[in-house]
């Protein structure tokens, strides 16, 4: 099977009906059509010309001619002309490639990266990966890539290649160099991952891909947290493009013991609603996650639950994707994926371009999006502990990193997060180069980059750790191998 690479870039946000509906009369979608004569003979008409075209390409082209491709691109051309950014036409090979992603199925090494201070850092080998078989730890930094010195993020495309064939990293565990040979192979990302807090009862979810099988999975972890004693959730839908339909509603029964997911409309326009009968209630505080790559059946999801009184939602407003495909199987084996409904939230809503606005809004870090679930789900009291590569809550090691600015004796830590931690409000001032923090007391701090008590890198906003103590004595920290460790009380 040829299967997609794993890359940093995200999939293209998506919504399928997971069905492969057999053709139609005139190539349509699972019902007959009845033609007028006068519409057969235009239809006829159509056809015979784009035959004619092939028969002169084929005929006189100089050139030569590729029948096959010739029709593929005729193809293309007509699904393009839609100026639908959703619809496409898939090769047999392209199709399984899709399928696969979907699927969250990749050929390479399985690791996720970042480039961050001029390193190549690894934040996570996958389970079940080749990475991982090969000894590749959390935090290491790949220094050569077959044996060329790593510069930028687009040394990771030099990570990738052909099933079966070897890649050599030379990489930097601490201060200690180790060289690492690795097959490439097939694996694949779980969708699903959960983690309990024991100390505040919270149970925690990251589901990033709505999968075949990410339904079950999803049931089947929240069936364990429930059981270790969980008193409210965090549902992380942060960087879910979407995927299958009916895995976001059979998802949904878990919190919906009646009510509607969503409405549909086709071509009439006529609302439609998608209902849940007979599900389950799930009768603790959930708290979902999002950001601007949360899509398609992700806000499904999202759209569902807040609409329903079950959920808050924190991060930033959604993709903006309130549209659904089918994929229709065409007789060469190729398919065409082309919307046919549009969705809107149980509050009738039709976000499309525009996306969901979440309750409360954490831009521009994801480790401060956290905290703040996290104490909207109940959790009082946190210690922060995370690097470029890693971070933990409580002792929980979630995904995430801390990156943190050493100049002199001087520690910079990023303003949302510190601000996260006393539950303020951080605002800047871009003409007074100043950070200000608020907190639910009426406490409020300055920061100023003129007094090196702030500073701005790569459009975030940073504050010196001493001087924010100073004016917020309850934060405790502390810094060891290039490790932060926060907590506020």
């Amino acid at each position: 099977m040829k299967l997609k690479k794993l890359t940093t870039a995200l999939l293209a946000p998506m919504l399928i009906i997971p069905m492969m509906l057999s053709p139609i009369t005139a190539h349509g979608a699972g019902i007959t059509i009845k033609l007028s004569e006068a519409d057969s003979v235009q239809e006829s008409s159509e056809l015979d010309t784009l035959l004619e075209v092939l028969d002169y390409l084929e005929a006189y082209n100089i050139e030569g001619v590729d029948r096959e491709m010739f029709l593929e691109n005729a193809i293309r051309g007509m699904v393009y002309t839609l100026d639908d950014p959703y619809s496409d036409y898939y090769s047999a090979e392209e199709l399984e490639e899709f399928e696969g992603s979907l699927n969250q199925e990749y050929v390479g090494i399985g690791v996720t990266l970042r480039f961050t201070n001029d390193q190549l850092v690894v934040t996570q080998p996958l389970p079940g990966s080749p990475a991982l078989a090969a000894g590749i730890q959390q935090g290491d930094i790949i220094s050569k890539v077959d044996g060329v010195k790593v510069t930028s993020m687009e040394d990771i495309y030099r990570i990738q290649g052909i099933e079966g064939t070897n890649v050599v990293l030379e990489v930097l565990r601490g201060s200690k160099p180790m060289t690492f040979t690795i097959t490439r192979g097939h694996f694949t990302v779980p969708a699903v991952t959960g983690k309990y807090f024991p100390d505040s009862k919270v149970g925690y979810i990251s589901l990033s891909s709505f999968t075949e099988q990410s339904d079950k999975q999803f049931a089947a972890e929240l069936g364990m947290l429930r059981k270790a004693g969980m008193e409210s959730l965090v549902l992380d839908l942060r960087d879910n493009t979407g995927g299958y339909v009916n895995a976001a509603i059979n998802i949904a029964k878990n919190f919906i013991k009646n009510g509607t997911v969503m409405y549909t409309s086709g071509q009439s326009g006529k609302l439609e609603p998608i209902n849940i009968v007979d599900g389950e209630s799930l009768d603790i505080p959930v708290i979902i996650l999002t950001n601007e790559m949360t899509a398609s059946a992700s806000e499904i999801l999202t759209g569902a639950l807040r609409d329903n009184n079950i959920a808050t939602v924190v991060g930033t407003t959604t993709y903006g994707k309130a549209r659904i495909q089918n994929l229709f199987s065409l007789s060469n084996g190729s398919s065409l994926k082309l919307t046919v409904q549009k969705y809107l939230t149980p509050s009738r809503k039709d976000f499309n371009h525009v996306g969901l606005t979440p309750d409360f809004e954490v831009k521009n870090n994801a480790v401060a999006q956290l905290i703040l679930a996290l104490q909207l789900a109940g959790m009082q009291s946190l210690e922060v502990k995370g690097n470029s590569s890693s971070l933990t809550v409580n002792g929980v090691s979630v995904n995430g990193y801390i990156d943190v600015v050493q100049s002199g004796d001087k520690l910079y830590v990023p303003s949302r997060v510190l601000n996260a931690l006393v539950d303020g409000e951080v605002v800047w001032s871009s003409s007074l180069q100043k950070i200000t923090i608020t907190t639910k007391l009426g406490e409020t701090a300055g920061f100023t980059v003129s007094s090196n008590a702030a500073k701005v890198i790569n459009n975030e906003t940073y504050v010196e750790i001493h001087q924010f103590q100073n004016k917020f004595p309850g934060l405790k920290w502390s810094y060891q191998q290039r490790t932060i460790t926060l907590s506020y009380k």
